[in-house]
């Protein structure tokens, strides 16, 4: 079903994103890879390259005219974009056993504001110049992802703001689209999930990528009757989540 369609993935280079990227590539879709790691990224797009046909962007997604350029670069090469994942972020990891971020009162404006421009206001720059194209075929699947955070101890403040914002964002494109035939979904990893550069003691302990199977591709199958819905991956399928 996803053979030949074009598919962005933010944050592709590595962990969630390169895990999604690889399940689209076997299904032999088309895919960019869109990240700011550039030694990642050429190494990533090169090994998905052999597998299926692959374009490397180099992006920052808090930058309007870097999210517009890798649409247009998109557009450019393949004629067509119709799935994008906005998966870029930055992400607290503590479940890695990391120094946790700092209380909101002793927080810099500055590390707040990289935080939420790239989480929230990166979804927001990639899905604002996607749309267009995808309204304009009738036809296309936002995939944009959720994460949790506890209370206590203190930290994950300014990570799950961006999450529950990401999952409002969500519930309000889709219906601003709806009759454009776009679907717009989230989905929830549900667990901390150990990915590239983590301590080996995390490695050890934690579930890599591959827990979610093919989770992704599920969800740029999703009919529109789900659209603006959160979804997890159990058993092989996705599940909505409360």
């Amino acid at each position: 079903m996803l053979e030949g369609k074009v598919v962005v993935i933010t944050g592709g280079a590595k962990g969630i994103g390169r895990h999604a990227a690889t399940t689209f590539a076997q299904e032999r879709a088309r895919i960019v890879i869109a990240d700011f790691d550039n030694e990642r990224l050429a190494k990533t797009s090169s090994e998905l390259g052999r597998v299926a046909e692959t374009l490397a962007v180099s992006i920052d997604v808090r930058d309007e005219d870097n999210a517009r350029a890798m649409v247009e670069q998109a557009i450019d090469r393949f004629g067509r974009i119709d799935v994008l994942v906005n998966n870029a972020a930055i992400v607290p990891h503590f479940a890695w056993g990391i120094p946790r971020w700092p209380r909101i009162a002793d927080m810099d404006k500055a590390f707040w504001e990289r935080v939420i421009q790239t989480n929230l206001g990166g979804t927001f720059l990639c899905t604002k110049h996607v749309l267009p194209h995808m309204e304009e075929r009738r036809s296309g699947h936002i995939i944009n992802l959720y994460g949790g955070g506890g209370i206590k101890p203190a930290g994950a403040c300014a990570y799950m703001v961006t999450k529950e914002a990401i999952r409002t964002f969500t519930r309000y494109v889709a219906e601003e689209v709806r009759e454009s035939n776009v679907c717009v979904v989230i989905f929830s990893p549900r667990v901390p999930i150990v990915t590239e550069g983590a301590p080996l003691e995390a490695l050890e302990r934690l579930p890599g990528p591959e827990i979610l199977g093919n989770a992704f591709v599920l969800a740029a199958e999703l009919s529109m009757d789900q659209s603006g819905r959160c979804f997890a991956y159990q058993e092989g399928k996705l599940v909505p989540e409360a």
